[in-house]
Order: C-alpha cells, then structure tokens, then sequence
C-alpha cells in the first residue's frame, strides 16, 4: 500500500474536517465519526505491523517528496522498529480514548476536533524523517492538548491552601513547560539545520537520516564543547515531555485535572514522545555526546531519582489520578535508566517498558474514570470493600495493579527486568550500584500499590456506596483489549521483542562506534 503512513497519520484530520460539517446537535454522529476514523487508523496500523519487516534497522513505507526546496525541507516519512511500536500503541490508544470519551456531553464537537487532531499530531512525530517536519508535528501536539485539559478538565477553584488550581491552571503550567522544552529543541534542531550537508545538493539540510551521518558533520559541530551543549538542549527539551525529575511538575496537574481520556493519552502517548526524542535524534545524531560518561551516569541517577522520588510520592498521596500520575513518573524512570547503559539488552528493555507502561497505565487511568464517574471523587481513603459490590471492576483494577508493580506473567515484568539487567550488566559504564538503588522502587511500587487495593476493596463496604454498579459493557470494551495486551505480552514477549531488536541494536552499536576523538575530546 503506497503512502501508508501519511494515511495513518492524516486520516484523523479526515474524521476532524467531517466533523466540522455535522451540525453540534448531532453527538451520536459526531462520535461515531470520530470511532470510524481511529478505527481505520487500527486497521492501518495492523497492516503496517503485519508488513513489517523485523529483520532490518532499515526505515520502511518511506514517503520522500520536496515541500519547500529552497530550504531542503521535505515531506519525509519512515518508521523502523522503534517507531513502528510507538504507532501502534498511539493508534491503539487513541481507538480506545474515543471510546472512553463517549460521555463527554461538554462541546462534543470541538472535544473530538481537538482529540482527532492530537492524534495526527502524535501519530507525524513517530513517522517523521524530516527534523523540521518532525517539529511541526511535535508543536500541532501543544495545542489540543492544552485546549483538551483547560476546556474539557476541572473547572477553576480555589484549594485550601488559597491557590488557583483547575483544567485552566494545569493547561497553562503544561504549555509553558512544553514551549520552554520546544525552544530548546528547535535552537538545536537550527544549529544542525546550518552546519550538516545534504550529499546529494550540497545545502543545508533538516534530513534526519543524513544528520546522522557523522560525515555530512562539519562547521561548529567539530567542536565536541558544541555537540556537548547540543546534547544537553535536546536532553532538557526532551526530558520534560518525560517527565523526568525536576522538569515533572507540570504532570500530576495535567492528570488530575484533565478528562480520563486525556489523560490516558497523556500517560500511555505523549510522555514516551521525551524518550522517543532521545533515541531517534539524540542518541543518533550526538552520539558520541550521549558517550560522554557525565551524560550517561547523570541519566542513570535521573532515572533513578525519578523511579524512588516518584514511588514515595505516589505513596504519599490519597488521590488515585495522583497516584497513578506518580507512578508513571517513576516507571519512566525506569526507561531511562535502560537507556543509559548503551546495552542491547537494556535499550530493548527500555522501549519494550515505553509499550507496556503505555498499555498498563492506560488500564489505571481508565479504570480510575470509571470509579470517579460513579463517585464523584478519588479519594482513597473513603472507598472500602468495594470488591464485593464492584467484583468485575476489583478483578481489573486488580490486573492493572499487578501490571504495574511487575508481577511475572504480565507485560510490564520482562521489561523492567531487561532494563535493570541492561544497565547493571553495562560494559561501557559501572551502574550496578545505581541499578541496585532502583530496586528499592520497586518494592515501593509494590508497597503503594498493594496498599491502595487494600484500603479500596478489602473490609467491610462502605455503605454510601453499597449501590454502585459494575463495569457496564462500553467500560469493558475499552479495558479488555488492554487487559488482553497485558496478559499476552506478559506471557509471549516475542512479537514486540521481535519488532523492535535490529532497529535498537543496531542503534547500539552506532553509539558505541563514535569516537569522541574524532570531536577532540581526548
């Protein structure tokens, strides 16, 4: 199938443009539009998986066409195996939100615009190969989202500690965080831009595969000072989408005041968009910057203060969307410290616990709407017993919990335990004792989790809720699909391992041969 990826990527801004001709009376029609067009996108994807071919690092679907020569910018698309998983899990995700969104009675025609072109957005920055066509997907991302939480979150209020807080306030804190990390991105992406040479023309070029290529390099990017400056811009811009200690504000009040919806899409989409950033520019394109041991060890530490910082934290908290956005913060964490040994092992551990955490937390944030629906608040500490009222929503909120904590048998155990084994057994750097640190957090994760399910549904019922009905059947259709991916890549890893191993050893190995004397390092 020719242009597959810009069918993937531009078919929800098909379902946006009918929308907008659907009179805002008509909800029904409104929503099944936007089911119809994320279900193609499904369908799309599932041929792409089905096509692909594992056995090459090589990009694959390729789309190459001039967009605006005068400054070598192309309309440059390509996936490998580290971007074919992450379009997989956004077009997955993104089906299923829509789903889950069904309730939204607020603006429904300009909540599933806005949810539609989130999707294309998320969906161009994995299939891009043009730096700048990548950035633009990247900023299209910025703005529904920040519509979605300030429109369609918490309204404005006053807490008892006299700040404002509400979907408007977290909008603004995302925004800003996200620009400030933008800026930095695009410096970088500029300086690039103006000192790589295309091979072909001789011009400056925003060609991703070509800045790769240390020998189209040349101008300030011989001095490895610059490379190293560049490295930490790109770093920044790309650990607050993470996010990654102590760029993390912005993400419990995104979540807690956010829609269930967005909030998924949030946790299970775009804080893998940071670690997606690292491995498909910077780690390619400076890698002997992403060498320098200072870098390495400074993301390992990262990692791990994100991992036990992130577990106290949700520890500490008594709302569920808190806990569960603190949780995402230390399972990120775990991704980075993957990352940070440079080891096959580990990378595959890394991007393996991107898809699985996007699966898994996507589950809780689900799962977490659904009691808040009933309820009407999240607090932990005034539910009790529901597993005898609510036995079904027990049993998956049960899975959810185990997926989270790791347990053997479910997806998340095979990637943290690649990603612990990845850093501890690094040839190029000593992080054993980092790697031995992290294991704290995962007896915290245990601890929290454990804990939680406790207080929810163990003793007696609490009789205020002695009428709350179970799952009704749109709430399982949009958890048995990730109750299944959970149960499945916990068992049989293989397919997801198999997607994605030759693109990321061989991303390894690009990493490993760069020589920092090249750069006057040594």
């Amino acid at each position: 199938m020719n242009n597959v990826l810009t069918l993937i990527t531009f078919l929800p801004m098909v379902g946006v443009l009918l929308i907008l001709l659907v009179p805002k009376g008509n909800k029904t029609l409104i929503r099944i539009l936007a089911a119809v067009s994320t279900g193609l996108q499904v369908l799309l994807a599932v041929w792409i998986y089905m096509n692909f071919d594992s056995d090459t690092s090589s990009m694959q679907f390729r789309e190459q066409y001039k967009w605006i020569p005068s400054f070598n910018i192309e309309y440059f698309m390509g996936i490998d195996g580290l971007s074919v998983s992450m379009v997989l899990l956004t077009a997955f995700l993104s089906f299923i939100c829509i789903f889950a969104s069904w309730g939204i009675n607020k603006g429904v025609k300009g909540y599933f615009a806005m949810f539609l072109l989130l999707d294309t957005g998320m969906m161009g920055v994995f299939c891009s190969l043009d730096f700048f066509l990548f950035y633009i997907f990247w900023e299209v991302m910025l703005l529904p989202m920040y519509f979605l939480i300030g429109i369609w979150g918490s309204p404005s209020r006053v807490d008892a500690d006299g700040m404002v807080r509400g979907g408007p306030y977290a909008a603004i804190k995302f925004f800003l965080y996200t620009l400030f990390g933008s800026v930095l991105m695009l410096l970088a992406m500029l300086v690039l831009y103006f000192n790589v040479t295309d091979p072909v023309t001789g011009g400056h070029t925003f060609n991703m595969l070509y800045i790769m290529d240390q020998s189209n390099h040349s101008g300030v990017l011989n001095n490895f000072d610059i490379r190293l400056w560049l490295y930490a811009a790109l770093f920044i811009g790309f650990a607050i989408k993470v996010p990654l200690f102590p760029f993390h504000t912005w993400l419990p009040d995104a979540h807690v005041e956010a829609p269930t919806a967005v909030s998924v899409i949030l946790a299970g989409v775009l804080l893998k968009m940071g670690t997606y950033g690292m491995l498909r520019i910077s780690f390619p394109m400076l890698p002997d910057a992403m060498k320098w041991e200072y870098f390495a060890y400074g993301m390992a530490i990262l990692g791990v203060i994100n991992i036990i910082y992130g577990a106290f934290c949700a520890m500490a908290q008594t709302d569920l969307k808190k806990l569960v956005a603190y949780s995402s913060i230390s399972h990120m964490g775990i991704v980075l410290l993957g990352m940070s040994g440079l080891t096959s092992l580990g990378m595959n551990g890394a991007v393996m616990q991107m898809f699985n955490h996007g699966t898994g937390t996507a589950m809780l944030f689900l799962l977490v709407g659904v009691i808040y629906d009933r309820a009407h608040h999240r607090n932990i500490d005034d539910f009790g017993g529901l597993a005898v009222r609510m036995p079904i929503y027990a049993a998956a909120m049960s899975l959810a919990f185990f997926a989270g904590l790791g347990l053997p048998g479910l997806s998340s155990f095979m990637s943290e335990v690649f990603s612990f084994l990845g850093a501890f057994g690094s040839e190029m750097f000593n992080l054993k004792a980092i790697t031995i640190i992290s294991i704290i957090g995962i007896v915290l994760t245990a601890g929290y989790f454990l804990w939680t399910f406790q207080r929810m549904f163990l003793g007696e019922l609490n009789p205020k809720y002695k009428d709350l009905p179970d799952l009704n059947g749109r709430e399982l259709f949009t958890l048995v699909p990730l109750g299944i991916v959970i149960i499945f890549l916990g068992i049989y890893p293989a397919p997801l391992l198999n997607l994605i191993k030759t693109s990321l050893n061989e991303l390894v190995e690009v990493v490993k041969a760069a020589d920092p004397i090249l750069w006057g390092l040594q």
